[in-house]
């Protein structure tokens, strides 16, 4: 699959592509970005499950998110009447926010209506947090975000991974491992929730997902 000239990093390229494609025809009110990991090394893996979010949010909604554009698998969903933008960056984690940056800043979308999904390996396997705002925790691909956007003040879902259970375990091995048999069960449950928070937080605010998913 070739590249999107929109991932150029010529910049000044850019604003010529407007009136020239039909997903520009109107603007996007929110960016879902969903993070993961590119490849099939890194298929369900527990950095992976904001892929996995995306791939039940397009399943659920009749959608595909697979046209390359911004660094990023694209797609397009609608919540409460608006145009979404959903992410899947391209770059590998560390380098999320050049996706975030380039999507946002074409559509002038401002940091508070891009909604993250990320792991969080700080939370217990299966149990959401959803925050308005925040550091990064560790998280690599948040911390790239927050670099890119200048603000850490945009909302985010993070799903629970849980830790290694041993100190000693490399967590980059952790993070990259693949779930067993038994964590998927609940992983999968979770992952249906983080989407439904998303959604909810697009339609109703991040004090009402809160509420409902936190």
């Amino acid at each position: 699959m070739g590249e999107d000239p929109a991932d150029s990093p010529n910049q000044s390229a850019l604003p010529r592509r407007r009136g020239k494609d039909p997903m520009h025809t109107s603007n996007y009110q929110w960016l879902l970005v969903c993070l993961g990991n590119p490849g099939r090394d890194y298929e369900n893996t527990r950095h992976n499950i904001g892929f996995m979010a995306a791939d039940e949010l397009a399943r659920r909604e009749g959608v595909k998110i697979n046209k390359l554009r911004y660094r990023a698998l694209t797609g397009e969903i609608r919540a409460g009447g608006e145009r979404v933008l959903v992410l899947k960056p391209q770059t590998y984690m560390n380098l999320s926010g050049e996706a975030v940056k380039l999507a946002g800043g074409f559509y002038k979308i401002p940091p508070g209506r891009v909604l993250v999904v990320s792991d969080d390996v700080a939370l217990p396997l299966g149990k959401l947090r959803i925050r308005a705002g925040g550091s990064a925790g560790g998280h690599n691909g948040l911390k790239n975000i927050i670099a890119h956007l200048g603000t850490d003040q945009f909302p985010r879902i993070r799903v629970g991974v849980g830790a290694p259970a041993h100190p000693e375990h490399e967590m980059i091995d952790w993070v990259i491992g693949r779930f067993t048999s038994q964590e998927k069960k609940i992983v999968d449950e979770a992952v249906g929730r983080a989407v439904e928070a998303a959604l909810c937080v697009m339609e109703k605010g991040v004090a009402e997902a809160q509420n409902q998913y936190n």
